[in-house]
């Protein structure tokens, strides 16, 4: 699925921090987040609902400005290029949405919506190349010819997130951020855009950032997995190593939580996560998540845990692993 690391990352974050101004204060939805993603890699980004993952992929694609930080594709910095620069720079980033309904324009047709960033980007010279380009995107997706002319209000959800994965196959990506692109799809579905994605990933050499809540869906794509709670990256190493040894109390919990259909396993011990959620805005020093944290000490309150490589390639940021 996925090549060797190499020297160089493709994407690269460091410290990466965006803060929102809300009536009730500063919101931190992603507080210092470092990570780099090697080519032909995939990065699952996981936690709960509301803990700036979406956020994240938002800012790594500067949909969204960051706050502090830099940002690197390729080794070049582009947290502060111009908005020319980087148009140019986003046709080697791409994204593929949520919701793949409110995503497209209702109001043009399927062939339309797939050429709609070539036209913009005037990738090819004539619009007959643009949409035998289309037709090629189509038959790699999977959906049939007949579809081109149709709209998104008659097709299902998966065929609604195949026009998403052709859109932003349209311009020849390196990287594309997958925000949670299977949530809103039935069980059987998930597995084919799934299994989709892995197998373009195979045949164009594509690297992704995969975000998530499901660690199911996330353990079959990611090559290396960062666990998210409230902005900051709790917990992060390759999806093997995570499952076989979590270190933090958060990751423990969500694993736990896993269902497995095995009757052999119903007794199997659930870390059960207690308390109220930190409030993400103007937080207090100390670690996010020491309010529900079973094994919290009097340090986790009062200073934030760094996050500390334990093991080759494994960080965690937990005062527990001093």
């Amino acid at each position: 699925m996925a090549e060797l690391k190499t020297a160089a990352p493709l994407m690269e974050a460091r410290n990466l921090t965006k803060i929102f101004n809300v009536s009730r204060g500063m919101l931190h939805a992603v507080d210092g987040v470092d990570f780099k993603i090697y080519p032909g890699q995939t990065l699952g980004v996981v936690g709960e609902s509301g803990c700036g993952k979406s956020t994240l992929g938002n800012t790594i694609l500067r949909l969204t400005e960051p706050t502090s930080g830099e940002m690197y594709f390729e080794g070049k910095e582009y947290s502060k290029v111009g908005k020319r620069e980087m148009r140019e720079m986003r046709k080697d980033m791409q994204m593929i949405f949520q919701d793949p309904y409110s995503s497209i324009d209702p109001r043009m047709c399927v062939a339309d919506i797939i050429a709609e960033y070539m036209i913009i980007n005037r990738t090819y010279k004539t619009k007959r190349e643009i949409y035998a380009q289309v037709e090629k995107l189509m038959d790699t997706v999977g959906l049939a010819k007949r579809l081109a002319e149709a709209y998104p209000h008659e097709l299902d959800g998966g065929r609604r997130q195949r026009i998403g994965v052709a859109r932003a196959l349209s311009l020849n990506p390196k990287f594309i951020v997958c925000d949670e692109p299977v949530s809103a799809l039935d069980v059987s579905i998930q597995a084919q855009i799934l299994n989709l994605l892995m197998d373009l990933q195979d045949e164009y050499k594509l690297t992704y950032m995969f975000i998530t809540h499901n660690l199911s869906v996330v353990k079959q794509i990611s090559s290396d997995i960062m666990v998210m709670y409230l902005g900051k990256c709790v917990e992060r190493a390759t999806s093997d190593e995570l499952f076989a040894n979590p270190r933090h109390p958060y990751t423990k919990a969500l694993l736990s939580a896993i269902p497995v259909p095995d009757i052999s396993m119903r007794n199997k011990e659930i870390h059960l996560i207690q308390g109220e959620v930190t409030s993400p805005i103007n937080p207090k020093p100390g670690c996010r998540f020491a309010a529900r944290c079973p094994m919290a000490r009097p340090e986790c309150s009062q200073e934030s845990p760094p996050l500390r490589e334990v093991s080759p390639n494994h960080f965690v940021a937990c005062h527990l692993e001093e």
